[in-house]
């Protein structure tokens, strides 16, 4: 039904700057939810990235409402994407919830889901 796992979703900033998004997207992969041991990347959790003038600004979602390590969460996305990006980095908690079909293709496996 649909698509199978995509390999991790398509940023606005993946059109408009490809080299910034994957420096963006690598340096992302070092940010573990650390409650399930999987990078933000694998996980699926950053939905979109954008410049917006000099600023990036990053959409993204939690695994579950209310997770206790989402302020920790947030601020290394935030930290880590505006290293990477060389701007200063926004990050937006979006609505949208999360289920275990966002996740990058195999990273399912090392939770057992797969």
């Amino acid at each position: 039904m649909g698509e199978e796992n995509v390999p991790s979703p398509l940023w606005e900033l993946d059109s408009t700057n490809p080299e910034k998004a994957e420096r963006v997207r690598t340096s992302l992969r070092e940010v573990l939810d650390p409650e399930i041991g999987i990078n933000v990347i694998e996980l699926g959790l950053v939905r979109d990235a954008a410049m917006n003038d000099s600023e990036l600004n990053i959409n993204m979602i939690m695994t579950t409402p209310f997770c206790p390590y989402a302020p920790a969460l947030l601020e290394m996305t935030r930290s880590k994407a505006e290293e990477a990006a060389e701007a200063p980095t926004k990050i937006e908690i979006g609505m949208e919830m999360w289920d275990p079909s966002m996740m990058e293709d195999g990273a399912g496996a090392a939770w057992g889901l797969y």
